[in-house]
């Protein structure tokens, strides 16, 4: 940790400050309030020029691509292993929004380019449309795998970037910002993140969020009523709104939370000084409907089609209490982390959620210094705000009812049984606020390593004053003591460092994407489709099954798939994954598909892994009739052998393929 100079002006008769929480009778003087405003809210920061942040960008982005190197071994094809439905799907999503753009026109919220002839809602699903529209010159030069694996990078650097950033706003030094932006973008919970949820692991935006959010809610410094300019709070609000409108484009989910923290930590500081909170209560409303002003004008039209327009839905289509942290995920590390064990390892494996949502991890170290740091720095309210926030927030993402190693305790009722009641508290997973818990850990480690730096040279100013009064010795302690505390102050960083070791991760595995069948290219260009024709390719796809989606994204063709992977409404009108689910012809036409696979093989390692087994009865003819009725597709194009079960099948239906190329047989309708 760097030391202030040891240097010092004359020694002045030290004055003595105000007790904490006492507030000066005096116009001129600052009361608490304001000097919690000043604390937290000043616009400058000290630091060495543009080089601190020069060298920690740099820092987090060779931090970032070391962690996502296998990645960029072969980033067209090669995606983080453990999820290839999420992969596919994202991947899906980076190429709907590259053709539209394609063609000189935004991406649709509601298409039938997935799920034909329904369609689907994209402000119903994690859709990410603004990542997507901006890295669409990537998708259409590289593909879209090239644009997630650039996604991922930026979402680790540039989440610990922006962490930083908002730290430094806050007057937090730049190495204790350096270290908190580093634990939040590269916390546990971005880490599993990463692994298919690329929504969730693109966290830039909520520490800005909460900045902007935090400026309209705590006063800068004491100023008289005539003084009141509302201009600051214009444009704060406009910033807020702006912040939130893109978050929604990338993740609601976390907008929701985010704005969840906010509420907390704001409540926090409210709460510390109630007087300032009501006086500055008008201008934070005035910045808020500006900001809600800016999100409705942006955003609007989208949560109208999401809440009114087509394919509307209600409730959520994942179990509760199922998505939520096990207690004992806080100290157990998985496989992703340098310092874990075989058996942390595989109890973290055995997580109900599986490992993209294994995301509670922060380690006894950092735990209990965080607690200690918090209770012994309470009175300053920015440690007390985030310990709060990060307190509350684990507490909630442990879900109604308490996990404990993987058992649920239906008699121990948590805060968020009755928290998920709320309207649109019920979308959100549980186990997801631990991105925000991270984020207030992080902010808490960087105020405390700070506070007790100046506690430390207070200390040393204090003792410098009393050994001059005290005369004949105060040359020989006044080099003596510093260098006192300069040991104690490099102690607190090596401390905070050290408790955080445990979260250091490891380069994310990576898996190679299912490539594009032998054949298909060659099968699409023959059967001359028009553009967005509604096309059955079989293994339709399914939650489980998403090989299809993943070759109509690697594709360059623009074709409406039937099925697919997505969250839509039910014939009840409630959400469920895959709507209503995949007809009777379409789930037989899976299950002959997986007939004769080899196991081994790439395909019949898809076919394992979505549960496929031998095929039941066929359906009847009526229903195959009414099924292929509701579809009427342009083309079937089949991934299959020519005289497989599925060849044999469809060709009693269809007679002769139209096109054979490789493994790829097609009908043209």
């Amino acid at each position: 940790m760097p030391t202030e100079e040891t240097t010092q002006p004359p020694v002045q008769p030290p004055v003595q400050p105000p007790a904490q929480g006492s507030i000066r009778p005096t116009e001129e003087a600052a009361p608490e309030p304001a000097r919690i405003g000043d604390e937290l809210a000043s616009r400058k920061t000290s630091g060495p020029g543009l080089r601190a942040p020069i060298v920690t960008m740099a820092c987090y982005l060779a931090l970032a691509i070391a962690v996502t190197w296998r990645l960029w071994a072969d980033p067209a094809s090669r995606t983080v292993a453990g999820n290839p439905g999420d992969a596919d799907l994202f991947a899906w999503y980076m190429r709907y929004a590259a053709n539209a753009l394609g063609h000189g026109r935004l991406p649709g919220l509601v298409t039938t380019t997935l799920n034909a002839p329904s369609g689907i809602n994209l402000m119903w699903n994690s859709s990410m449309l603004l990542p997507c529209i901006l890295l669409t010159p990537v998708t259409l030069a590289f593909g879209p795998q090239v644009s997630l694996t650039v996604l991922t990078t930026i979402g680790f650097a540039g989440s610990a970037a922006a962490m930083w950033w908002v730290l430094r706003r806050w007057q937090a030094s730049p190495l204790a910002a350096a270290l908190g932006g580093a634990v939040y973008g590269f916390s546990p919970a971005l880490l599993h993140s990463a692994i298919g949820h690329y929504d969730l692991q693109f966290a830039v935006l909520p520490p800005l969020i909460v900045d902007a959010a935090l400026r309209l809610a705590v006063p800068g410094r004491a100023v008289r009523r005539s003084q009141v300019d509302l201009r600051p709070q214009f444009g704060q609000g406009i910033r807020l709104g702006l912040l939130v409108t893109a978050e929604l484009f990338i993740s609601e989910e976390l907008t929701l939370t985010t704005a969840l923290a906010c509420v907390l930590i704001v409540g926090v500081l409210a709460a510390s000084c109630p007087r300032a909170a009501i006086r500055q209560a008008a201008l934070s409303a005035y910045g808020l409907v500006v900001a809600a002003g800016v999100t409705l004008v942006l955003a609007g039209w989208a949560l109208w089609t999401q809440f009114a327009g087509p394919l509307t839905q209600s409730g959520t289509p994942f179990l509760r209490d199922f998505y939520v942290n096990d207690l004992t995920g806080f100290v157990t590390p998985s496989a992703l982390l340098l310092f874990h064990s075989s058996s942390s390892a595989a109890a973290a494996a055995a997580y109900q959620g599986e490992a993209p949502e294994y995301l509670a991890y922060l380690g006894w170290p950092l735990i209990i210094v965080a607690a200690i740091a918090a209770i012994w720095f309470w009175r300053r309210p920015p440690v007390r705000a985030m310990a709060v926030t990060a307190a509350v927030l684990a507490v909630f993402s442990l879900g109604g009812h308490l996990l404990v190693s993987g058992t649920t305790h239906q008699s121990v009722t948590l805060p968020w049984h009755w928290v998920e009641q709320l309207p649109l508290a019920g979308s959100i997973l549980p186990d997801r606020l631990s991105i925000l818990v991270d984020g207030a850990v992080a902010a808490l480690l960087a105020f405390a390593i700070d506070t007790a730096k100046e506690w430390l040279a207070q200390a040393r100013e204090a003792r410098r004053a009393d050994d001059a009064r005290g005369a004949d010795n105060a040359r020989r302690v006044g080099r003596a003591r510093p260098s006192r505390q300069r040991v104690r102050a490099a102690l607190a960083g090596a401390t905070a460092v050290l408790a955080c070791l445990p979260l250091v991760p490891l380069p994310l595995q990576a898996a190679t994407a299912l490539p594009l069948p032998v054949g298909w290219t060659a099968a699409f260009a023959a059967l001359r489709l028009p553009q967005g024709a509604r096309v059955l390719v079989v293994p339709v796809p399914e939650v489980h099954l998403t090989a299809a989606m993943r070759w109509d994204a690697d594709s360059r063709q623009q074709i409406a798939l039937i099925g697919g992977y997505f969250i839509g409404p039910a014939w009840n009108g409630l959400a469920y994954v895959d709507g209503n689910g995949l007809t009777p012809t379409a789930a037989y036409l899976d299950e002959l598909w997986a007939v004769g696979l080899r196991p081994g093989s790439a395909l019949g390692q898809v076919a394992t892994e979505a549960g496929l087994t031998q095929p039941g009865a066929p359906p009847s003819s009526s229903q195959v009739k009414a099924d292929f009725g509701t579809w009427r597709p342009a083309a079937i194009v089949a991934v299959t052998p020519r005289y497989s079960a599925l060849a044999d099948y469809l060709t009693s239906l269809f007679g002769d393929p139209t096109v054979t190329a490789g493994q790829v047989l097609a009908w043209r309708r």
